[in-house]
């Protein structure tokens, strides 16, 4: 174990590292063990919530005291509310894609030990672009299906520069003028919003409501196996995995790939081989917001069908995956996954049981909590220096160069 560790306790040490150090098999049971203890908890949470709601039949009667919520008769609905029928499972699918994308998107900036918050912003500012192409092409051309690959494909594209435009910017700032990429992105994000709501109110509002213009059905990629009303569609799916894929090829890989994991692992080591860090740092920012830009693409053709100022918190979300993941693109598919069923199942125990909202939100952040916790502290170790295996295959890559 590393010596340059933070000032901790031995015992907090000791922890820290031999999280660093545990294999994918170890990994998987710790995760596996965090969901457990994560449903045990949440089932006490919904029995102290259930004791002080009112019903009108209480599933127990104990001491006198009602208890409105069967805890396995919630994770039974939340289950069957994710993967219950194909509508249902189109639902999670949905979730799941927009996740793997907004999850990579994070990932590959965390990749370079950069703290990137601002996929929140780039999915707004992404999805705008989208539909303000569609709204300003569909009548040019043709109202058939070539016409809507052709608006299909330029929308993404719109969405996929638009993205990749905004998360430059945050870059350029921290390369060449040091300025902290938790506040620009984080200031980013909040402008991003602003400006599409601004946007849309005046130059691309259609009707009474503050939304663009809807997107043709024939532009809308089809659903083939699922639902229709699921709004899920395989053709967008597939890709989506190639994107998670490609990422994980690239870091693995590329060049770009490599001087990304040495500048995150290693820092010194980057600098002592002769990498461009500010080169890097802009390409990084600029990769991740393309990726979060089609996510704001994505969700405009597939889900939403037009943009509105008012957007679900993907890009906040995806931070989350990544950590889930262990920053790692192929780790966040099922990262993305058990996240999607989370959320689906959760919209579930509300219409079916009658559950609070806000208490099926809290029992959702407690099972990604517990998930996500020793992912969370392996990424503290790794930063540190902990553990046997932290930063060696960089260091031994630059040892072998340097020999060379």
């Amino acid at each position: 174990m590393s010596d340059a560790g933070p000032k901790l306790p031995d015992r907090a040490k000791r922890i820290l590292g031999r999280l660093v150090d545990a294999s994918a098999r170890e990994r998987i049971l710790i995760s596996f063990a965090s969901l457990a203890l994560a449903l045990v908890v949440g089932a006490i949470l919904l029995l102290a919530s259930g004791a002080f709601a009112t019903c009108g039949s209480p599933f127990l009667v104990f001491g006198g005291i009602e208890f409105c919520y069967n805890p396995i008769e919630v994770y039974r609905v939340m289950l069957n509310g994710a993967i219950g029928s194909p509508y249902s499972i189109g639902l999670t699918l949905r979730e799941t894609t927009l996740l793997i994308l907004a999850g990579v998107a994070v990932a590959v900036t965390f990749q370079a030990g950069i703290f990137n918050i601002g996929t929140q912003g780039q999915f707004v500012v992404g999805g705008l672009a989208g539909a303000a192409l569609v709204q300003y092409t569909a009548d040019i051309l043709p109202a058939n299906a070539i016409g809507g690959i052709l608006l299909f494909v330029l929308g993404l594209a719109a969405a996929g520069v638009a993205g990749a435009l905004y998360g430059a910017l945050p870059g350029v700032l921290l390369a060449y003028y040091d300025a902290n990429e938790v506040i620009t992105t984080i200031m980013l994000n909040f402008i991003a919003t602003a400006v599409a709501f601004t946007t849309v109110r005046s130059f691309l509002r259609e009707g009474a409501a503050v939304q663009t213009a809807l997107v043709p059905d024939y532009a809308v990629p089809p659903s083939i196996v699922f639902p229709e009303a699921s709004s899920f569609s395989v053709l967008i799916f597939i890709p989506t995995l190639l994107i998670a894929f490609g990422a994980h090829y690239m870091l693995k890989n590329s060049p770009l790939g490599y001087n990304i994991r040495l500048s995150g692992e290693q820092p010194a080591a980057a600098k002592y081989s002769g990498v461009d860090a500010k080169g890097v740092i802009v390409r990084t920012f600029t990769l991740s917001g393309l990726i979060g830009g089609l996510t704001g693409g994505v969700f405009v053709f597939m889900v939403l069908g037009y943009w509105q100022p008012s957007v679900p918190q993907v890009g906040f979300d995806g931070i989350t995956v990544s950590v889930l993941a262990a920053n790692n693109p192929l780790g966040v598919i099922p990262a993305a996954a058990l996240f999607g069923v989370i959320k689906s199942g959760a919209i579930a125990l509300d219409l079916q049981l009658g559950v609070p909202r806000q208490l099926a939100g809290v029992l959702r952040g407690i099972i990604i909590l517990f998930v996500a916790m020793p992912e969370f502290m392996r990424m503290i170790g790794r930063k540190f220096g902990l553990g046997e295996t932290s930063a060696t295959p960089a260091q031994e890559r630059v040892t072998e160069e340097n020999d060379d």
